[in-house]
């Protein structure tokens, strides 16, 4: 027999706690039941309902399809784990179907300006951006990596790269404004710049540019040959 409870368990077997660490995709089809039914009932655990459900309907196509009614065969099986069910099926039905907007694809340090100029447009202090790119340097999503004049120090190649890492980008762009409305490279950011191309060559991250965007103008680290493409 189980325990009657997972909170009874060693921490590091708790279908939760191993989803939190490792990830969703690297537990099973009982173990991920077991976290939206949260409880078992008759003296059994969520696990060991979850795979009775899983064992009496054969698969999860045919526990997605059962009537509410089915369910209560089950001891432990309410109307409100029944409902929690059915809801976790439906959400991850709509996800399916939902269709993928897809981002538009930067072919040059322009591209990068139109984007992000109205993003950039009067702020009075340095922000610096990375845009996560695939294969087809079709942008995935972008994100804030710091705010404040660019030092050395601010930019860390880790803090930089860390959301490119957890997208598996295939390249990225980076982005940050000058405040002031002039586009030309400081020393400092001619630094950061090789900096963040070679921890890219590292980690096989390619970035394709760093643009710096200005009032109305912008400089690309790459068309300017600081970036070798």
């Amino acid at each position: 027999m189980g325990y009657k409870s997972i909170k009874n368990w060693p921490e590091g077997e708790r279908p939760r706690e191993r989803l939190l660490k490792y990830g969703a995709h690297n537990l099973s089809e009982a173990q991920l039941l077991a976290i939206i039914l949260r409880t078992g009932g008759g003296g059994k655990s969520a696990i060991d309902l979850a795979i009775e459900i899983l064992n009496s309907f054969g698969d999860l196509n045919k526990v997605e399809n059962a009537s509410p009614g089915e369910f209560t065969a089950f001891k432990g099986m309410g109307k409100a784990k029944v409902a929690q069910l059915k809801a976790a099926f439906e959400l991850g039905k709509r996800l399916i179907e939902k269709p993928y907007e897809k981002g538009p694809v930067f072919s040059s340090g322009h591209d990068v300006y139109s984007y992000y100029f109205s993003s950039f447009k009067n702020l009075r202090k340095e922000v610096f951006w990375c845009a996560m790119l695939d294969a087809k340097n079709r942008i995935l999503r972008d994100c804030r990596i710091s705010e404040g004049t660019l030092t050395h120090s601010l930019i860390h190649p880790r803090e930089a790269f860390r959301e490119a890492i957890k997208e598996s980008a295939a390249s990225v762009i980076f982005i940050h404004n000058h405040p002031s409305g002039d586009p030309s490279p400081s020393r400092e950011d001619i630094l950061i710049t090789e900096r963040l191309v070679s921890v890219g060559e590292i980690i096989g991250i390619k970035v394709l540019d760093h643009v710096i965007i200005g009032d109305g103008k912008y400089t690309s680290m790459m068309e300017k040959g600081y970036i070798k493409n």
